[in-house]
């Protein structure tokens, strides 16, 4: 687990609510968390996250007639990871956000424990999608792969070659690395797209792996 997330990370909440902000802020510091500035508009983000010193930033997608996703350029010159915090779960939506490059994206509709997991993670470097967001993407015929994004080069290729029929021992051989290495990016790809176990994993890599 990174330092941050181990001493309480400082987040930067984006939201147009006044009732959410305070909710989260609340929820955050029963955890540990150090909420470090709040903003409501693209122009206050600009205004107040520098100074913050912010570790990961909280952003909802509807806000005052602006969008959360226009704030991302802001933050890929702050290198700050961004969690998206929203209301909106249709797959559209959901692929959009991930085209854009945020980091993880959460439903409103998810419970406490959700969000809350999907900010360890993120600080701890990794992408995370919620169960909601995720069906969506699952369920939408015209790209259901949008969940691929939430996936490392190395893991898009293993899923790939496990869409292949490859065992892990022929992935292994292929890629010039262990078996034991292999299991590890498989556990690795499971959890990220909320998979249960190998059989789960290789009925949807036959669905949505893409050749390397």
């Amino acid at each position: 687990m990174s330092d941050a997330a181990e001493t309480g990370a400082r987040i930067f909440l984006v939201d147009d609510h006044p009732a959410v902000l305070e909710g989260l802020s609340l929820l955050l510091s029963q955890m540990r968390y150090e909420v470090c500035g709040v903003a409501s508009s693209r122009a206050e983000v600009r205004e107040r996250l520098g100074p913050s010193r912010a570790d990961l930033v909280l952003l909802d997608l509807a806000m005052c007639g602006e969008s959360g996703l226009d704030i991302m350029p802001d933050l890929a010159g702050c290198a700050l990871p961004a969690l998206v915090y929203s209301m909106h779960e249709d797959a559209a939506t959901v692929r959009r956000a991930l085209e854009c490059g945020i980091n993880g994206y959460v439903t409103k509709r998810e419970t406490s424990a959700v969000l809350l997991e999907a900010i360890r993670r993120v600080l701890e470097g990794e992408r995370c999608i919620s169960p909601r967001a995720m069906a969506s993407l699952e369920a939408d015929p015209s790209g259901p792969a949008g969940a691929a994004h939430l996936l490392s080069d190395r893991e898009q290729q293993i899923l790939a070659l496990v869409a292949q029929g490859e065992s892990n021992a022929e992935i292994a051989e292929a890629l010039g690395v262990s078996v034991r290495t292999v299991e590890t990016y498989c556990s690795r790809v499971t959890a990220k797209l909320n998979l249960e176990g190998m059989k789960a994993l290789r009925k949807y890599a036959l669905q949505f792996g893409r050749p390397v």
